[in-house]
């Protein structure tokens, strides 16, 4: 027991993370393992260009996003102040942008013919992407209302 507290105090952590941490380590190890034995130059190049394109391209271009919907939506109504409203609309777009980013080459039309793997051809996804987000930005509004409903209603509680 004085081994396990040890251990604990010296890592910092119950000993279940470490071992969900080295098994997670395992397995990242076995999946580039198996990705770099047969395509290792290909591998260090998608890398790098994915790591280029985030750091010069979609970093400054979502930070950007973010500043400009926050400055525009600074000045609004005492009870939306109250609430960190911004994540309301970056998860939505987060999650938009994610399926995008994976699948633009059916979204955009640029793939070749496709309907061998699905049965659908490739005039469906911009319509169903498109219906998506605006599923995923309406249930962020519904959400967004809720919470500045019951902010209101507490304000109005504790002022009585």
């Amino acid at each position: 027991m004085a081994g396990l507290t040890r251990l604990t105090r010296w890592y910092g952590a119950g000993p279940m993370h470490l071992l969900v941490l080295l098994a997670s380590f395992a397995l990242a190890g076995y999946a580039v393992e198996r990705l770099v034995s047969d395509r290792a130059l290909a591998v260090v190049i998608w890398f790098v260009g994915a790591a280029l394109a985030h750091d010069l391209i979609l970093l400054p271009l979502y930070s950007l996003a973010d500043l400009s919907a926050q400055s525009v939506l600074r000045h609004r109504h005492e009870r939306a102040r109250a609430v960190n409203w911004i994540n309301y609309v970056r998860v939505p777009a987060l999650l938009s942008g994610l399926l995008l980013l994976v699948w633009f080459p059916l979204v955009l039309d640029l793939s070749e013919p496709y309907p061998g793997a699905t049965g659908l051809s490739e005039t469906v996804y911009l319509g169903r992407w498109l219906a998506i987000s605006g599923v995923l930005f309406a249930a962020a509004a519904v959400c967004l209302a809720v919470k500045l409903r019951r902010t209101g209603r507490a304000r109005r509680s504790t002022s009585r």
